[in-house]
């Protein structure tokens, strides 16, 4: 009943067998390599981002602190507080009697005479 198998001791493997798994070896190393060239370039691309992110939050944050400091140098009562501080003969000028001059546009008209 129990029949001795005989054993093999050489397994004959196809060419083509193996030339597929070469094939399939390759074919995963590139894959590999291109995922990790890929997500090496996506996180350069986010690194951009985020330095670009910050330099367009310092130029708001320098922006905003430019407006600050020319409201406070335009502001009218401190220039007449400064003014009274420095003791200059500039005064206030009555509401009417200053003018608006509306901008004339230019008189003078060239012209080019054409040589005889």
């Amino acid at each position: 009943m129990n029949r001795r198998r005989r054993q093999d001791t050489h397994v004959r493997i196809s060419p083509v067998v193996i030339f597929a798994l070469i094939l399939g070896g390759a074919i995963g190393a590139v894959g590999g390599i291109a995922n990790v060239y890929y997500k090496n370039c996506q996180i350069k691309t986010a690194r951009e981002i985020d330095a670009i992110e910050k330099r367009i939050d310092r130029h708001q944050l320098a922006t905003r602190t430019i407006q600050m400091r020319s409201d406070q140098i335009l502001n009218l009562y401190a220039i007449r507080t400064q003014l009274e501080e420095e003791g200059t003969d500039l005064v206030t000028i009555p509401a009417g009697v200053a003018e608006d001059i509306l901008p004339v546009g230019p008189t003078a008209v060239a012209s080019v005479q054409p040589s005889l």
